[in-house]
């Protein structure tokens, strides 16, 4: 499945974006795993969010539980990713993945997942 990223862009300490990740050629998978991750300059890529739509369970980064939530429309066939309370180490470029064969210890594993989006950036100033 081919993945498209968008939602980035600047914005204060303290404030809001909201992601979102597109299927095209095809729908979300009734038990595809749907990623957020994220990298930021001289860094490793980090999870940061996944939604199973098997069981619409959701799983998060301790840095970002409580300020991001990820969610899915079944109906436009996304997956968002509303962060709040945002801080300027949430800066980077977000990613999203998707894959069908994602077991809970691998959710957290960037080279579990096949699919990828083409990264969006954000930026968080102080």
């Amino acid at each position: 499945v081919q993945l498209q990223a968008s939602g980035g862009g600047l914005v204060q300490a303290g404030g809001s974006l909201r992601l979102f990740c597109a299927a095209s050629g095809r729908t979300f998978g009734r038990q595809t795993t749907i990623a957020w991750f994220r990298q930021a300059p001289g860094k490793e890529r980090e999870f940061v969010a996944a939604f199973w739509r098997g069981g619409s369970r959701t799983y998060y980064a301790d840095s970002v539980k409580g300020r991001f939530t990820i969610s899915g429309d079944n109906a436009k066939n996304t997956v968002s990713l509303q962060m709040n309370s945002l801080r300027p180490e949430d800066t980077a470029v977000y990613y999203c993945a998707a894959d069908s064969s994602i077991i809970l210890s691998s959710v957290r594993v960037p080279g579990s997942y096949a699919s990828w989006g083409q990264g969006t950036q954000v930026t968080v100033s102080s």
